[in-house]
């Protein structure tokens, strides 16, 4: 077990320190804190849960990442994945459950770090990672169809399937004015980003290309929903202030009251908030480290994670993870350093404490189409499309991860993808291991280049002696494979009275291979045929050492090349 690192990158980066790069994060922080504002509101509510509780959660979760993260550029803050799970868990077991839940995670999140998983979750197979992200995006989309139309509904099914018939039920309800706001920010935060290709507005407004599309259609749309309502006296378009009481006070911490049962009964949904934020996290992280040509510390970045976790809920705050679009806005607005991500938090922090109050004045159409938006650029339909086109295994892997996560929830897409992602690396594995019969002769020129003779010659192979060589890792999915195929082979042919197993291309053997190969050593003996392993590499050999081989054996048929097996199976006839 290697010793814990954790190594911020916040210390390391104040070595080369400057004015210059203080400047330059100094601007990067605020238009990500200012970026972050609308999206946070928004996944507070969709959450189900207060618009400050999100913004709390950036602020803190924001800070803490930034100051004892691995990656030098990372934004920390809640983010559309846990959308789902978090709703999920509130209405199953309120909001105290989702307090304890999150603490749990966190807990993990950090043995994750300790116990140096970060470089293996990095490496969840991707089918899984676009197929719970496409069905996440496809359930927020959902989720948003009764706000961005102004339905009237007297409750909204909490099942996907349910929730579409009763959409389409209450379609005569649709209340124009708010669909106008919802489908109007959406055209607004699409269409923003175009408006600057023409050079009209490059040269001239460029400072505007900063601000980030939703925050210019909660602008518009809110003082167009408080003139309607004004002058025309249009009141069916439902803000915020309408369904929540704003606070701008900041919450004292509060630790909820724990039991084991509870604990134990939140286990499933904290060890899925676990997963999917190391997940998103490293994932961001990694996206970074592409564009800034740096290296980020996984183990480093997931015990912040998990700290973020722990000090969130704590202050009424909600899960949060590394957030890819929020990430990436900090880079291309110049952010190098942990400094740009503590500037965000603090932006958030003087928005919350002074303008906070202004939130209820935001029609929920509008939080709506953000929603849309978001859940469009988490879909990653164009990567769910090329994965289509791969072998079915990873085809079947997608669906049934996206099926499961529309059609029931998340903690159990997460549980059988990961079954069968492994299932089928078993399979895969257990293929690239064979088994070859060499009959008559052993000819140097067919060898690769770690050829194990100690002279280049034909070596012929004597009567009474038969040779079978794996290639591959001897495991428990090949172990299994490889006692069938000798099976056969023991009835195809007649009894040798010397077996040479060359061992050569096994680079590593486990519990299941050792016990077959105990078993094909026995039997052999019980036939009157003795075994010999040729070619065995010193941490296979250390292996079965362990196992007791040399004394099953003799450590005189344990042999380093195959002409020295030879020789020994000549002594043996």
């Amino acid at each position: 077990m290697n010793t814990l690192t954790f190594k911020p990158k916040l210390f390391s980066t104040f070595r080369h320190y400057d004015r210059k790069q203080f400047t330059t994060d100094l601007l990067a922080g605020i238009i990500v804190g200012i970026v972050a504002l609308p999206l946070a509101i928004a996944f507070g509510i969709a959450s189900g849960v207060t618009p400050e509780k999100g913004i709390i959660t950036a602020i803190v979760a924001g800070l803490l990442v930034s100051v004892f993260g691995g990656s030098k550029v990372q934004i920390g803050g809640p983010t559309g994945a846990f959308i789902i799970i978090i709703y999920g868990i509130i209405q199953q077991y309120g909001f105290e459950g989702l307090t304890i839940a999150t603490l749990m995670a966190g807990v993990f999140l950090i043995m994750f770090g300790v116990l140096h998983l970060g470089t293996i979750i990095k490496y969840i197979p991707y089918p899984i990672v676009v197929g719970f992200t496409s069905g996440i995006a496809l359930t927020i989309f959902t989720t948003q169809i009764k706000d961005l139309f102004g339905l009237t509904m007297a409750n909204v099914p909490s099942d996907f399937i349910e929730k579409w018939i009763a959409y389409i039920g209450s379609l005569p309800t649709i209340d124009w004015w708010s669909a106008g706001v919802g489908i109007g920010s959406v055209a607004i935060i699409a269409l923003w980003p175009k408006l600057f290709n023409f050079s009209l507005f490059t040269s001239h407004l460029s400072l505007l290309r900063k601000l980030p599309g939703s925050l210019i259609a909660i602008i518009v749309m809110t003082i167009g929903a408080l003139l309607l309502k004004q002058y025309m006296g249009v009141t069916s378009i439902e803000t915020i202030g309408d369904r929540f009481s704003i606070s701008s006070q900041l919450p004292g911490a509060q630790v909820p009251a724990l039991s084991w049962d509870v604990i134990k009964g939140l286990v499933s949904p904290a060890i899925t908030i676990a997963i999917l934020g190391a997940i998103e996290s490293l994932l961001s992280a990694t996206v970074a480290d592409g564009v800034i040509g740096d290296r980020h510390d996984s183990n480093t970045e997931l015990i912040a994670q998990g700290m973020a976790n722990l000090a969130s809920p704590l202050f009424g705050g909600i899960p949060a993870t590394g957030a890819i679009a929020r990430t990436m806005t900090n880079i291309n607005n110049g952010g190098r350093t942990p400094v740009a991500g503590i500037v965000h938090a603090a932006v958030l922090l003087l928005i919350f404490l002074f303008l906070m109050p202004l939130a209820q004045y935001i029609p929920m159409a509008c939080l709506a189409g953000v929603l849309v938006i978001v859940s469009y650029n988490m879909s990653g339909w164009r990567s769910f499309l090329s994965i289509l086109k791969n072998p079915k295994s990873d085809v079947i892997v997608l669906w049934v991860t996206f099926l499961l996560t529309v059609i029931f929830d998340l903690t159990i897409a997460i549980e059988v993808g990961l079954i069968c992602a492994c299932l089928l690396f078993m399979r895969r594995m257990a293929e690239t291991t064979d088994v070859k019969v060499i009959s008559d002769e052993i000819n140097p020129e067919e060898e690769d280049s770690d050829f194990e003779l100690g002279n280049l010659e034909h070596l012929t192979i004597p009567d009474g002696v038969e040779v079978y060589e794996i290639n591959g890792p001897y495991f428990f999915g090949a172990g299994n494979r490889f006692e069938e195929i000798m099976g056969v082979l023991r009835h195809q042919r007649q009894h040798p009275k010397v077996r040479i197993i060359r061992m050569r291309k096994v680079p590593f053997v486990d519990s299941t291979g050792i016990h077959n190969l105990t078993n094909l050593c026995l039997m052999s003996q019980g036939e009157g045929i003795q075994v010999v392993l040729s070619g065995v590499n010193p941490k296979v050999q250390a292996v079965l050492h362990k196992a007791g081989f040399d004394k099953l054996l003799g450590e005189d048929n344990i042999c380093p090349h195959i002409n020295n097996a030879l020789e020994r199976a000549q002594q043996l006839i």
